[in-house]
This record gives C-alpha cells, structure tokens and sequence, in this order.
C-alpha cells in the first residue's frame, strides 16, 4: 500500500510538472519560431527543478545529501536529454510529427524511467527518512 500511494504521489506531481514543462514549451514554441529543441530543453529543465524538490520531499521522503541526489538525477539526464531531444527532432523537424505529440510521448518516457530511477536508485537507501516522514510515525 505504501509504494502504491507512493506511486500515486509521484504522478500527481509528474503531472502538474507535466503542466509547467507543458506551458514553457507551448510559450516558447509559439512565440519565439524556435526549432523544436531549445523549447523543449528549457521546458524539461524547469519542470525537472519542480519534480526533483517536490518527489524528494514528499514521495520519496529523503533526507539524504541534496547535492548528490541532484547529482545523481543530473546523470539520468544527461543520458536521457540528449535522446530524447534527438528523437524528438527527428520526429519535429524531420519527419514533421506534431511537436505537442512528440512532446507527450517524451513526457511518458520521462515519467516512467524517472520514477524507476529514483525510487531504485537515487532515493533507494534513504527512503522514508525526513523530516516529514518522521511526523507520520
């Protein structure tokens, strides 16, 4: 039941990082005639900010050291971005899919490899441990 409500915490707050990376991307993109690249890596960035602080405090609940988890996060991204800005360009710009489909489809990818990663990974040793956890037992 734990992890399930876990897993629900993490949705609720995909989602409303899913709104901002959504909105940043649909500003940029209509707004500025940028290719589909730089309106994506600037969505992702900011909505990757609000996910990490928001999952860390509340999902995950870990008092770990903020500097290595965020390392740690910063190195799924590193491998994650690249790909996926790529194949989102390549969908965007060459084969002409639709950016907000492209997007979506990234955002999916992300959501569901991000939790696995945090949860089995960065978050692994020290789930449960903060301050807000703590006034639950």
């Amino acid at each position: 039941m734990k992890e399930l409500l876990r897993s629900l915490k993490f949705l609720l707050f995909s989602l409303s990082a899913g709104v901002i990376e959504l909105g940043v991307f649909s500003l940029l993109n209509e707004l500025t005639g940028w290719s589909y690249w730089p309106c994506y890596l600037i969505a992702l960035t900011l909505s990757v900010l609000w996910n990490f602080t928001l999952n860390r405090r509340y999902t995950f609940q870990s008092a770990n050291n903020v500097p290595k988890a965020m390392a740690q996060v910063f190195g799924f991204y590193c491998v994650f971005t690249p790909l996926s800005t790529w194949l989102g360009s390549y969908l965007a710009d060459t084969l002409f899919w639709n950016e907000y489909l492209v997007t979506a489809i990234n955002m999916i990818a992300n959501f569901v490899l991000e939790f696995l990663f945090d949860r089995f990974v960065v978050f692994r040793d020290s789930l449960d441990t903060n301050s807000v956890a703590k006034k639950r037992k």
